[in-house]
């Protein structure tokens, strides 16, 4: 499993996180990935675009997964 490092930041946006990990070519296709129930935090399914991942969480989408971590 891959890591994602929050740095300073609280947390991230998952629409932000998809794109951030190379998962989505745009935030558009981020949050269609998202609405569409593609997406999992924690191995539940996560329809809110913007929900806020924090540190220890994880999330996976099309047979990736990364946990994010301080």
């Amino acid at each position: 499993m891959a890591t994602f490092s929050l740095g300073k930041f609280p947390h991230v946006e998952l629409c932000d996180l998809l794109k951030l990990e190379g998962w989505s070519e745009s935030g558009a296709q981020a949050k269609a990935f998202i609405a569409e129930g593609l997406v999992t935090v924690d191995g539940q399914v996560e329809t809110r675009k913007r929900c806020k991942i924090v540190s220890g969480q994880s999330v996976a989408f099309d047979g990736q997964s990364v946990k994010v971590i301080d």
